[in-house]
């Protein structure tokens, strides 16, 4: 993943709303949410709301797609595993490890 693309990413998501509205619709799954749903279930003004998915759709983390006469917003799931690819390919000094979800840490961090 170009380096770029990660800061752009990272930006994004570094602002409260955004990353509201982004785990909103990670949680919303396939099904995405409209921008009606999402303002109402965030408390985020519409117009305010707009700017936020603008720029997480900027950074190529989100979708959208015209269903009728309503927009449904995705998580884009491959921008975002590419993220994390990104951020934790150097774990454990580059060897493969098996995170063990623990009480206090995982078995390679």
């Amino acid at each position: 993943m170009d380096e770029h693309i990660v800061v752009r990413a990272l930006a994004a998501l570094a602002q409260p709303v955004r990353l509201q509205v982004f785990r909103a619709l990670v949680v919303a799954g396939d099904e995405g949410l409209t921008p009606g749903t999402m303002a109402e279930a965030l408390g985020v003004p519409q117009n305010s709301l707009s700017f936020h998915l603008k720029e997480l759709s900027n950074a190529g983390l989100v979708t959208q797609e015209r269903a009728s006469r309503h927009i449904i917003y995705r998580a884009a799931y491959d921008q975002m595993n590419a993220l994390l690819r990104y951020l934790t390919e150097n774990c454990c000094q580059g060897a493969a490890c098996a995170v063990e979800r623990t009480a206090t840490r995982s078995s390679c961090c």
